[in-house]
């Protein structure tokens, strides 16, 4: 089968796999993001009933991150990045970058651990408690660790860009969407122990979170200026446009490259924001547990100093 790219057509013919067989990636994303929505919708019920709160900031910023999925996957813009460079690098840098950030400031796990039935039902196991299995789980230990998700965010650029394997997948809607997946995946592993709002395997500390941060950012950056720098079309797939985008093979893919430099940087400053406001936030409930406990102590330091110029006083006389 021809790479969709390469056939030169002025429209943007639908994507078949085999003979007539049409497969879309679009309702995959739609109906994905209408379960989470829903699912989270579910468990901020099901706290409010049980007169528990969750904050509004919370359930505001997932559902903006399930938006920006639905922006990029179901609407003109997936169309228009197959046949694109620089669509398609909007979608990569959204749904690997931008989405995991907010989905992940919404805290779902924790909402879900809040939520989820905790008693058994005879021999069953409660959906809590395997939850809490999973985020204990050796595997889950492994794809969130640093040592993993670090060379998999690099990799899932320079891998496979500059590779046969970009063009491999792009030859078909279902590579396209494993692509998309993958990328969302990705994004998810690789935030989850920097962002720090859920439960995790790894609990590192604010200074780690901002150093395994700034690990990755680095070659992203590089990634985008060697797209912006090339000499000649790096991909098959977008070597031949339709004509009627009017569009230009090298120049499209600089402005990916643009793309994904900016992406390297706007995002790394909305998680150190995030990070810095997470600090201050837990500096200043560690000084009110401080202050609380000496109210409860009634002061014993400053009995203890009464007690002895006491003493001082009973010596002298």
């Amino acid at each position: 089968m021809d790479h969709h790219g390469g056939h030169g057509t002025d429209t943007l013919p639908p994507f078949t796999i085999g003979r007539g067989l049409e497969f879309t990636g679009e309702p995959f994303f739609l109906i994905g993001s209408i379960l989470a929505l829903a699912l989270y919708g579910w468990g901020v019920i099901r706290l409010h009933r049980r007169g528990d709160s969750w904050p509004v900031a919370r359930t505001a910023v997932f559902t903006l991150g399930v938006l920006t999925l639905v922006a990029v996957m179901c609407t003109a813009l997936n169309d228009y990045g197959m046949f694109m460079f620089s669509v398609h690098m909007v979608q990569h840098m959204v749904i690997s970058m931008l989405s995991p950030i907010l989905l992940l400031l919404g805290a779902p796990v924790t909402l879900m651990l809040r939520a989820l039935p905790t008693g058994r039902r005879g021999s069953r196991v409660s959906p809590r408690a395997l939850l809490v299995r999973l985020l204990h789980s050796t595997y889950l230990k492994v794809i969130t660790h640093p040592g993993f998700t670090i060379p998999m965010f690099i990799a899932s650029l320079y891998a496979l860009y500059f590779t046969p394997l970009f063009d491999f997948l792009m030859g078909s809607q279902a590579g396209h969407l494993v692509m998309m997946v993958h990328f969302l995946a990705v994004g998810l592993v690789f935030f989850w122990p920097i962002m720090g709002a859920d439960p995790g395997p790894h609990r590192h500390g604010h200074v780690m979170r901002m150093l395994i941060l700034f690990a990755g950012m680095p070659f992203h950056a590089f990634f985008g200026i060697a797209l912006m720098m090339a000499s000649e079309p790096l991909v098959e797939t977008y070597l031949h446009p339709p004509a009627s985008l009017g569009i230009d093979p090298l120049g499209d893919q600089q402005s990916a490259g643009g793309i994904a430099w900016a992406f390297s940087e706007i995002p790394s400053v909305l998680v150190l924001v995030a990070l810095l406001y997470q600090w201050y936030t837990s500096e200043q409930r560690r000084a009110r547990r401080s202050d609380r406990a000496a109210d409860r102590n009634g002061d014993e330091e400053l009995e203890a100093y009464n007690a002895y110029l006491a003493s001082l006083q009973a010596r002298g006389q």
